[in-house]
């Protein structure tokens, strides 16, 4: 099915970095070897963490609740990604960058599972059912942000959903995971879709997908041939096109407003990986304990594309892929652009880890901080209409009303505008720290 594009496909300003997806891109998703070990951080979500519900020493198998979830409105479960024993519930290192409460299991060799529920048909379901399940599997967006699924198939009454967005635009560089699963699991995909509209009532969905992945995009118009209200939409590869709200507009021609959500204008989005944990999640029981991610970069041997179990840590990974072929300068969790470094190598992966790049100093751009020349350059490439030079002026001299007045918060942390500064400042490192301020002063404005 083809329908028009109100919002013309396109996002405004944006960048075109290199890709560097041949590296992985045709690469067949791999079974990452079992772990023997595994670190499961109560923290994997947006929201409060986990509850653990296990003791230290106690045996469990892989799919068994370890931790529930809290009893705040935004939380969901954690559950064991192997068969072993709890060999501790501490503080471990993060991805965050700092050490946050965490189970460790380690492994008994033997991938024990607990029994599964029956089977269920998406369709036969309501949506109070699809929820529920959603929750129970601890379903979280995989496309980075980690907001509870079963949140979002929750809009209020007053804001009807209309239409649901899959994104399968996979923009950061280097990331193949989600291209490989659109070529792989499209009829998981489309299952978990089903599902999804199901729960929010929309009567249209697009799968969006950028045009540097034409064999998805084949598979996909093939699969959706003959399902109503479903076409798949062919986007312009440009950065950052599966932005939210970037991708909201772009299809729909809706804007989302400042401070607002996207079931405002009655969009839903969703990754393509978690409509696949969905379909997982209704037809076979299986909650969330394993996910794909890149491995990737010129700094490892082997590059992959990795279905692995939450919690292996890092370092076992990328010594499954042939280990360092040079001295790496970088490992970063996730993109290029918005991905987090990491300086131990021990932190897990979690539900929101999509790659672990691999960098050397050749493939990282340099960062002299020199003066601001207001060459205009982030302006232009500012996906959301901000002024990037003035905010990162105001952060850098600490300056948080001025920060709030330029509407900081309304940064996406895409880094187009570090990435086309000539001076090389770091704007969106600025930008961001003025949002973490403005919200610490906000929250104790309310304490207050």
């Amino acid at each position: 099915m083809l329908w028009p594009l109100p919002g013309r496909g396109r996002i405004r300003g944006g960048v075109h970095p290199p890709e560097h997806k041949e590296l992985t891109a045709a690469l067949p998703i791999e079974e990452a070897p079992l772990p023997r070990r595994v670190i499961l951080p109560l923290s994997q979500h947006v929201g409060a963490p986990a509850r653990p519900v296990v003791k230290v020493g106690e045996e469990v198998r892989a799919g068994q609740v370890v931790a529930e979830a809290a009893e705040a409105p935004v939380s969901v479960p954690v559950h064991a990604s192997i068969a072993g024993r709890v060999a501790a519930i501490a503080p471990f290192p993060h991805p965050a960058g700092r050490e946050l409460p965490a189970i460790v299991i380690e492994g008994n060799g033997e991938d024990r599972w607990v029994e599964e529920a029956p089977p269920r048909d998406p369709e036969r379901l309501s949506p109070e059912e699809i929820r529920r399940l959603a929750k129970e599997a601890g379903l979280v967006g995989l496309g980075g942000a980690a907001f509870p699924t079963h949140i979002k198939l929750s809009p209020p009454s007053t804001k009807p959903i209309d239409t649901v967005i899959l994104n399968g635009c996979e923009c950061e560089p280097y990331l193949t995971c989600d291209h490989r699963l659109m070529l792989e699991e499209t009829e998981a995909i489309l299952d978990g879709l089903v599902a999804i509209m199901k729960a929010v009532g929309a009567a249209r969905a697009w799968v969006a997908v950028e045009d540097n992945k034409p064999d998805a995009i084949a598979r996909l118009r093939e699969a959706v041939r003959g399902k109503e209200g479903v076409a798949v939409a062919v986007l312009p590869s440009r950065y950052p096109q599966g932005a939210e709200k970037q991708l909201i507009a772009a299809l729909t021609g809706r804007q989302v407003p400042s401070g607002g959500l996207p079931m405002d204008v009655g969009v839903l989005v969703q990754n393509v990986g978690t409509a696949a944990a969905l379909s997982a999640a209704i037809r076979r029981g299986r909650p969330l304990v394993q996910r794909v991610i890149t491995v990737t970069g010129r700094g490892v041997r082997r590059p992959r594309n990795l279905r692995v179990r939450l919690g292996t840590p890092v370092r076992d990974l990328i010594e499954f892929c042939g280990g360092f072929a040079e001295a790496p300068a970088r490992v970063v969790l996730g993109g290029p652009m918005m991905g987090v470094a990491v300086a131990d190598l021990g932190v897990p992966v979690i539900k929101g880890t999509s790659g672990i790049l691999v960098l050397t100093e050749e493939e990282l751009p340099a960062v002299r901080n020199v003066a601001c020349i207001r060459c205009g350059r982030c302006v232009r490439a500012c996906p959301m209409g901000l002024l990037p030079l003035y905010l990162g002026r105001a952060a850098e001299h600490r300056r948080w009303d001025e920060a709030e007045a330029y509407h900081a918060l309304d940064c996406i942390e895409c880094g187009s505008c570090s990435y086309v500064c000539p001076g090389e400042r770091p704007l969106v490192q600025y930008i961001r720290q003025a949002k973490t301020e403005i919200l610490a002063r906000r929250a104790k404005g309310k304490k207050g």
